[in-house]
């Protein structure tokens, strides 16, 4: 077994550039195939990908809403922490092509989604070839482990996230004294929820990609801990551009997006480790 990835390893070094296009463009056809498949079983399923999930946080009886009732319940709050606001959720379609157009992306992204295990194996498969032996022993488990987090990614945003925001956004007045009622456009809302699920699922992979650039000796812990502060303005930047235009969001998403990269320095302190006890 050591022997084939060996050779594999030998023969990756041994391609021209053109021959590692080659194989990246039938890694990237299986996946866009992959896609397309499941996109369209999902087209058959289109009523609970839009009103069981995609027009779920709209709801008053939406998971989290009831989850946050019975919380307040245990501690004795009454109803304070339960959302009552969402049954004057509106929203209207305001172009010609608006529902069709959402229809279709709504349902490619949920089918990204559910693709994305096997894309991050195509990808693995591409790139493993270059590793040496060692290399590939350190990151066993990869494909696994960025899937899951990818999914806690999107389970998190999903559940937590999106409730939050679209609550803060239907609930938010300019002036107490003059009524403006939210109206929100479909192609606004669903792209805010889209557009929240998956960055955020890709940004759970950083603890991944920080152990696997460890394991391959590109990074350190050292090297995490040394731009610490600088981290903190670039986990801004990144929410104020995945978040919607208010800072209450934008703060609600820094906080994660930080804790992620704390996790990511013991990640990187336990690949150094592992590297250790193996060269031993």
């Amino acid at each position: 077994m050591a022997e084939d990835k060996e050779n594999n390893s030998t023969k990756a070094k041994g391609m021209s550039f053109l021959d590692h296009l080659e194989a990246l463009r039938w890694h990237v056809v299986r996946s866009v195939a992959a896609l397309l498949i499941i996109t369209s079983v999902l087209f058959f399923f289109s009523d609970f990908i839009f009103d069981t999930i995609l027009f779920g946080p709209t709801k008053p009886n939406f998971i989290t809403y009831r989850a946050l009732c019975r919380l307040s319940e245990w501690l004795h709050l009454g109803n304070s922490l339960c959302v009552k606001n969402t049954a004057q959720f509106k929203i209207v379609n305001t172009e010609i092509w608006g529902q069709l157009t959402m229809y279709m992306w709504g349902t490619i992204i949920a089918g990204l989604i559910l693709t994305m295990p096997y894309v991050l194996w195509e990808l693995w498969r591409f790139i493993s070839p270059a590793l040496k032996p060692k290399e590939i022993k350190y990151t066993r488990g990869v494909v696994f482990g960025a899937s899951f987090l990818f999914l806690l990614g999107v389970c998190f945003s999903y559940f937590i996230i999106i409730p939050w925001t679209v609550t803060f956004l239907n609930t938010f007045k300019l002036s107490s004294g003059t009524e403006v009622e939210n109206l929100f456009n479909v192609r606004s809302y669903i792209s805010t929820v889209t557009t929240l699920v998956l960055w955020i699922g890709v940004l759970f992979e950083l603890p991944m990609v920080t152990y696997i650039l460890t394991s391959i000796g590109i990074i350190s812990s050292g090297f995490l801990k040394k731009y610490r502060k600088h981290s903190v303005v670039v986990v801004l930047i990144v929410a104020a551009l995945i978040a919607p235009p208010d800072v209450a969001s934008q703060v609600f998403i820094s906080i994660p997006l930080y804790l992620l990269f704390e996790v990511s320095i013991f990640v990187s302190k336990y690949a150094e480790r592992r590297k250790a006890k193996a060269a031993n």
